[in-house]
């Protein structure tokens, strides 16, 4: 699956109301993919909602460290090929972190995304968290 800035937040915050169902598909899942756009969202989100950083950046840096999770960098073909499909989609609000992800799921075959994110959704992918 997927791990969607949402779906991070979820699992890194108990306060969250989809916390233990986060954890849970979280432990279930056979395959765990993310990106570091999503990363870099995830420290934004954790600015915004004024958690706090030592804790949230130490989050990030066991994520990168666990051998169980592939962490896909960016490089200047997937970048372009998820602008693309914002241009093709101009009536989504879709962000660029968003399309990334869709592209990425698309190369890898994946339907599942740990997010609490619509967008997956009208992407045709499974939202976990609903």
């Amino acid at each position: 699956m997927l791990l969607d800035t949402s779906g991070l937040l979820c699992l890194h915050h108990r306060a969250e109301p989809f916390h233990r169902q986060a954890r849970d598909y979280y432990r279930s899942a056979s395959r765990r993919l993310t990106h570091n756009y999503i990363l870099a969202e995830f420290v934004a989100l954790s600015n915004a909602r004024r958690l706090p950083r030592p804790a949230a950046l130490a989050f990030l840096t066991d994520l990168l460290r666990n051998p169980d999770i592939e962490t896909v960098w960016v490089d200047q073909n997937l970048h372009n090929e998820a602008m693309e499909l914002l241009a093709a989609r101009p009536d989504k609000t879709y962000s660029l972190c968003d399309a990334v992800s869709f592209v990425l799921m698309r190369r890898r075959n994946m339907v599942e995304a740990l997010t609490t994110d619509h967008h997956f959704d009208q992407e045709g992918f499974q939202r976990l968290l609903v």
